[in-house]
């Protein structure tokens, strides 16, 4: 706030004070009061009146630099009204009831939707949970029941399974921390865990999968990891190549971290698409083209790793392939010997 901007928004003000002043001098004068009186007067009347303008706009100007000052050191800026003194002024007062009263109704309204997406959370897993028992009903009727239907319904019951844990790690996305446990964890157990699982994708399309080097142990949670790598291995065997397919899965040992690279030769993808991957609900030109991409999976191993304190970077030409990294970073990384 500037004098000029202060001074302009008490011009109706001053302007009152000044006719006012036109007007009595101007009677003065016509009675034969001298020029010297009226001009004491003048000074009598707009001296105080400038002090009393020049005082309020300092104090003013004051407490909304204070203001702006807090505001700009917060992170937080909803907690202005709780670290902020309350002003003197009548104007200051007022603002800051305002304020006050803002705050509290949005920590209402935040506690309130809090408890909604809470309640909506619980249900989700609830149900993931209720799911699973008649999956696992379809799963023994299947394998007691062999035949080429029972074993395509089966690879379809896998892919339901794959979308459920999905839905599953998403609901509980925001409160990682509340449900991973760190302990030491195997690169190469996880890998080989991972690839199991896979197995029969590797096989049913003749990809060829090459460990050539995995190999450290990492602090961190076991299940969180095999989700991350399992969906990165997932997209790698969904845009492989239908001929020659391969996966390569090696570790780099660097002084301050622990890299992990998945690599294929897949379909590869676009230059324009390469840096919006990690958006959610982004498919991208070869989801588009292939019908099988949520823009899910890519979004939420990227938020986890975040949480969990990994690197994830991604890169990639259309039709050679894509590399994608898990970076474990100095703390998280116990090195071999």
């Amino acid at each position: 706030m500037t004098l000029k901007e202060y001074v302009k928004d008490r011009t109706v003000f001053l302007l009152i004070n000044f006719i006012l002043f036109i007007i009595i001098g101007g009677i003065m004068i016509l009675v034969g009061v001298n020029i010297q009186i009226v001009f004491l007067i003048f000074c009598i009347w707009f001296f105080p009146l400038i002090i009393y303008v020049l005082t309020e706009y300092f104090k003013q100007k004051t407490f909304y630099n204070e203001i702006t000052s807090i505001m700009e050191n917060l992170d937080q800026k909803y907690l202005l009204p709780e670290v902020m003194k309350e002003p003197e002024t009548v104007e200051g007062k007022a603002l800051y009831e305002v304020l006050r009263q803002a705050n509290k109704d949005m920590h209402e309204h935040v506690k309130s939707y809090r408890d909604r997406e809470n309640e909506y959370r619980e249900y989700i897993e609830t149900w993931i949970h209720e799911i699973k028992t008649p999956i696992a009903s379809t799963r023994l009727i299947i394998e007691n029941n062999h035949s080429n239907v029972t074993q395509n319904i089966k690879e379809e019951v896998k892919k339901i399974e794959e979308y459920i844990e999905q839905v599953l790690y998403y609901s509980r996305s925001n409160n990682v921390s509340k449900d991973y446990l760190i302990k030491e964890v195997s690169l190469a157990g996880l890998v080989r865990s991972v690839i199991k699982r896979n197995s029969r994708d590797f096989i049913s399309k003749g990809i060829s999968i090459d460990l050539e080097k995995v190999e450290g142990t990492v602090f961190s949670d076991a299940k969180w990891l095999e989700f991350i790598l399992n969906q990165l291995i997932g997209n790698a065997i969904k845009y492989i190549r239908e001929r020659d397919g391969k996966v390569i899965i090696h570790t780099v040992q660097n002084e301050n971290n622990i890299v992990l690279t998945i690599e294929d030769n897949g379909i590869g993808i676009t230059e324009k698409d390469i840096h919006r991957v990690f958006e959610k609900g982004f498919t991208g030109e070869n989801g588009r083209k292939f019908g099988k991409s949520t823009g899910i999976g890519l979004y939420l191993c990227k938020k986890l790793a975040d949480q969990l304190g990994l690197g994830l970077t991604i890169t990639s030409k259309i039709g050679e392939g894509t590399k994608v990294s898990i970076i474990f970073p100095l703390g998280s990384v116990v090195f071999m010997q």
